[in-house]
């Protein structure tokens, strides 16, 4: 423990530096302030016994120990004061650091390579993570009560190795047993929340799913609560077993710390009456090292519970710091180039091939496509062939593992990636429910220059202007209904909500993968009737299961196991003797 915490301090005060250096300063001068006044009321506590119990007059007495006794009084109510001071400086940075621990973490995730999601561990990491970052609030408290305690140690250690230096070592040596014993608790109850942490993620899944009513109608019509609940039960008994156990090995580890802390305590007074037996040491100065000792006594215990309590909290901050490396190491500037490409118009994958990470197989393998502005390209094929993955690619989301993709000759590894992706507008087969107004939902904060006759038009296109026209405050509603005046969409409208997303963005490569899986028969055809004017703007790549809908596409492209099993027009692919014939007709034999 003593090795880790100055780095636990050193972190907790660095971030607290970028986010308040003022406040951070003023906490410290604070704490080192109380310190001295701690000591110099030890002191004149010294110099006031000293004044009482000598002989002669009390009142001259008393008059002599006037002048300790106001210092005395003016360091007791000067460290309430700064006592103050500490707790609002505090309260006003903690916030602040979980924040900035947050923030740093989103801004991580954010900003990693979208295939660093394929490695495994990698949500599980972030979530713990995020955990970490919670804790950041705790950490400074616990960093705030370590030095504080110190400060108070410093003080009174140096009065009482004043009054006999034998003291102090004695005092540390009961501090090492109490100290140790804390550690391995906090161990135990670190492992055990490792033990036990699939358990927990379990029960939090469970929870939401029993209880939120997107899965509420699948619960009754498959009478499915009393089997997850005897699933809840099994994990939650888990849990608690492991808890338990940790619970009682931590708490016979602090009973023997303890009681070894209880004979080094009684050495140390033990000590204090032979001094003052022998005439090593003063009636006065005994005093004076009782209220030294009892104070020393309490900084230690208060070192060792929160040093051990930061402790607890710094393992779990390891893992926010190490989610930080390992994202940073997936950074998407690391890979890639800073070009910038102004509305490409060309869009080509030569050769192309990508393997998922661990995988041995590529998802994309050899794969030519040509897709221009105003053209449609059509990839299908059956679940597993590759489609998605070769979207991504095209869209530098991924960056291919053989072969390169271009935009007007640039290859997306030299691409910028925020600026190139300004380009695209990607709706994938999962619609995004943002917790966001409608207006936000569309525009994503990102409105163009031409807005208010751009967002009418893609509310047109996409049918959502219908949905809108619904909603109780049009543009302004909530779109999720856990919000006072919210609302919830269903599937078919939150599909033209993700449609006209897709039409107001002012990207000149538009991919469609799977976007009218949800909509009515009247609604699909008004997009796909609309697609092709869509296509004067922008190249479209259009991903579906749906073969009629690919009739519109100026080329197909049949994918099998990551290849190129045909291509062609619809008119050309019926006709031959392949796979994409051979799905259509058992689409139609329904």
């Amino acid at each position: 423990m003593a090795a880790r915490l100055p780095r636990l301090i050193g972190t907790a005060l660095r971030l607290a530096w970028d986010v308040d250096r003022r406040a951070l300063v003023a906490l410290l001068a604070c704490q080192a302030a109380a310190g001295a006044l701690e000591a110099a009321g030890l002191l004149a506590t010294t110099a006031t016994i000293t004044a009482v119990i000598s002989s002669g007059d009390i009142v001259a007495r008393l008059r002599d120990a006037a002048p300790s006794l106001t210092l005395l009084a003016v360091a007791v109510g000067a460290r309430a004061g700064l006592g103050i001071a500490v707790v609002y400086l505090s309260q006003r940075l903690s916030p602040l650091l979980n924040r900035k621990a947050e923030w740093l973490l989103l801004e991580a995730v954010s900003g990693a390579e979208l295939e660093a999601y394929d490695h495994p561990g990698f949500t599980q990491q972030f979530d713990q993570a995020a955990q970490g970052a919670q804790q950041m609030r705790t950490l400074l408290s616990h960093s705030q009560d370590v030095i504080a305690a110190a400060a108070s140690f410093a003080a009174a250690a140096s009065v009482i190795t004043y009054l006999h230096p034998i003291l102090l070592p004695l005092l540390l040596l009961g501090a090492i047993p109490r100290g140790v014993a804390a550690v391995r608790a906090a161990q135990v109850e670190y492992q055990s929340n490792i033990e036990t942490r699939n358990e927990r993620i379990m029960l939090s899944h469970l929870r939401w799913r029993i209880a939120d009513d997107w899965s509420a109608n699948q619960m009754r019509a498959f009478t499915l609560a009393p089997h997850l609940l005897r699933i809840y039960q099994r994990h939650a008994d888990k849990v608690q077993h492991v808890t338990q156990r940790g619970a009682a090995r931590a708490a016979k580890m602090s009973i023997v710390g303890a009681l070894l802390g209880g004979v080094a305590a009684g050495l140390v007074w033990g000590a204090v009456c032979w001094l003052l037996a022998s005439g090593r040491m003063s009636v006065a100065a005994a005093g004076t090292a009782v209220i030294a000792l009892r104070g020393i006594s309490t900084a230690i215990g208060g070192i060792v519970g929160a040093g051990t309590s930061m402790y607890g909290t710094g393992l779990y901050m390891d893992h926010w710091q190490q989610f930080l490396e390992y994202a940073g190491g997936h950074r998407m500037t690391h890979r890639r180039g800073t070009e910038v490409v102004h509305r490409p118009r060309r869009f080509r994958a030569e050769k192309v091939g990508f393997t998922y990470h661990g995988k041995d197989t590529p998802a994309v393998d050899g794969v030519d496509l040509d897709l221009d502005v105003g053209r449609i390209v059509a990839v299908v094929g059956e679940n597993g062939s590759g489609k998605s993955t070769l979207a991504n690619l095209v869209t530098g989301l991924y960056l291919p593992t053989d072969g390169r993709v271009t935009w007007d000759g640039h290859d997306t590894r030299d691409l910028a990636p925020e600026a190139a992706w300004k380009n695209i507008c990607y709706l994938t087969q999962e619609v995004v429910r943002w917790p966001l107004v409608a207006r936000e939902n569309i525009t994503h904060g990102q409105e163009r220059a031409d807005h208010d006759a751009a967002l009418p038009r893609a509310l047109a296109a996409s049918g959502a202007d219908e949905v809108v026209t619904s909603l109780k405050h049009g543009l302004h509603t909530m779109l999720a209904h856990e919000f006072m005046g919210g609302t919830e969409l269903s599937g078919g409208q939150w599909q033209r909500i993700n449609i006209a997303r897709a039409f107001y963005r002012d990207g000149t490569l538009l991919v469609l993968d799977e976007p009218t899986s949800a909509l009515d028969p009247r609604a699909e055809h008004r997009i796909f009737a609309g697609l092709r004017e869509q296509s004067r703007d922008s190249a479209i790549l259009l991903i579906t299961h749906r073969l009629a809908n690919v009739a519109v596409a100026d080329e197909i492209i049949v994918l099998d196991h990551g290849r190129v099993l045909q291509r062609g027009t619809f008119t050309e692919l019926i006709e031959s003797d392949g796979l994409f014939a051979e799905l259509w007709h058992l689409q139609q034999d329904r």
